[in-house]
């Protein structure tokens, strides 16, 4: 059965509601960490998110479970990129330079997807793990007003709008970060973890 608290090493509560809304009845918060988060320079989103996860670790409650993500989008006609970058690409326009870096590709070159992982450390030092893809395609211009990040040019497979014109209720049960989750969650029931508050009929 899960702890009384489990922290999220993330400062954006986006994220924080985007898994909540798939781990139903794991009492998530934001982790206040008591120092920066050290750099992430990993050269994979798991290692990303296991660097945030051992930082949250420390400092925790020793009781708490830990969970910390990374994601990012990868594009073809950047052969992957900007991949495990993503976070930094761009600096306040990340949806400007993804679009000018992206000039004059069209067709194959603009699919994509978004990946995210999370790493999941229990206070015995085990580790869960979960991995979401949402395959897609960048349009040639934003539209929209919801999510964050690169949701105004990515467009998920079967659908004709962005994330953002899709909006966050869609994102709550479509992202890569609620795929992510689920897959966190199926480790979880796999290793006799799940807690009784989380039925899978409620997934």
């Amino acid at each position: 059965m899960l702890p009384p608290v489990v922290r999220v090493a993330t400062g954006n509560r986006h994220k924080l509601e985007e898994l909540g809304a798939i781990l139903v009845g794991w009492p998530l918060d934001i982790l206040v960490a008591g120092a920066d988060y050290p750099p992430e320079d990993a050269d994979t989103y798991a290692g990303n998110a296991r660097i945030k996860a051992r930082h949250g670790r420390a400092h925790a409650e020793p009781g708490a479970w830990v969970i910390a993500e990374d994601s990012g989008i990868e594009v073809d006609g950047l052969d992957g990129g900007p991949g495990v970058h993503s976070a930094r690409f761009g600096g306040d326009d990340p949806v400007g330079r993804l679009l000018a870096a992206l000039a004059g590709i069209d067709g194959e070159g603009r699919r994509g997807r978004y990946v995210c992982e999370l790493v999941c450390l229990l206070p015995d030092g085990s580790e869960l793990r979960g991995t979401g893809l949402l395959p897609g395609r960048v349009a040639h211009a934003p539209a929209g007003s919801e999510g964050f990040g690169f949701d105004p040019v990515f467009v998920p497979d079967g659908e004709q709008h962005s994330v953002a014109v899709l909006g966050n209720a869609w994102k709550a049960a479509g992202s890569h970060r609620a795929r992510g989750a689920r897959s966190l969650l199926a480790a979880a029931e796999a290793a006799g973890l799940l807690p009784p508050t989380a039925p899978a009929a409620q997934r």
